[in-house]
């Protein structure tokens, strides 16, 4: 079973956000993507200064398996990006929800749409 910490949101579309303040949320992709993808290989993820918009592709990333797109799960900037995913990209499976963190993004108005740990468990289920 995946492992789904109850302080995040999360989209239909696997991955997770965290509010760290300051209007700013870190997202990443889940542990259930992670582990459905296999061995991450490549991330190609979008710059700093880059506008994002909720539900549309700014990233994807690469396993020994397939290429999957990365949603976005907020509207707004990006502010950071995980520089270290550049040069270990299997972060993201042995940490998703830390070390393997992929971009912050700086919103204007709070997140809507986005599903509660109980909800995101009924669609891995």
């Amino acid at each position: 079973m995946s492992n789904i910490p109850d302080d995040l949101s999360y989209t239909k579309e696997h991955e997770w956000v965290k509010d760290i303040g300051a209007s700013t949320f870190r997202m990443g992709i889940t542990d259930f993507a992670q582990g459905a993808l296999g061995d991450i290989v490549y991330v190609q993820l979008p710059k700093v200064g880059d506008s994002v918009v909720a539900d549309k592709v700014c990233g994807e990333v690469e396993s020994t398996k397939s290429v999957s797109e990365i949603f976005a799960p907020v509207t707004g900037k990006i502010v950071a990006i995980n520089d270290a995913l550049s040069s270990s990209p299997e972060s993201i499976n042995a940490d998703p929800y830390g070390a393997g963190w992929l971009a912050d993004i700086e919103v204007s108005s709070a997140p809507e749409g986005l599903l509660s740990s109980d909800d995101y468990r009924q669609i891995t289920a």
